[in-house]
């Protein structure tokens, strides 16, 4: 079984030049809402949508960022 739902050439943010998407390649791991998927390009986590008019997703790698949770004892209280 495969653990990710696709990896494919995707728009990455952090690739854009100006307003020139550009095409990278990007694991699309699961669904977690409408429209909404977690996403990983170059080993970070974040979100991406589906547009389907281009038939692409658009990766977040810049703002949509998913941090992990802090170890359980450490970070502010």
């Amino acid at each position: 079984m495969r653990e990710y739902i696709d990896r494919c050439e995707c728009y990455i943010h952090s690739l854009k030049q100006g307003e020139k998407h550009t095409l990278g390649e990007a694991t699309i791991i699961r669904q977690l809402g409408d429209n909404d998927y977690l996403a990983e390009y170059n080993g970070v986590k974040c979100h991406a949508m589906f547009n389907p008019f281009s038939g692409r997703y658009f990766v977040d790698d810049k703002y949509g960022v998913i941090r992990e949770p802090a170890e359980r004892g450490y970070g502010s209280r």
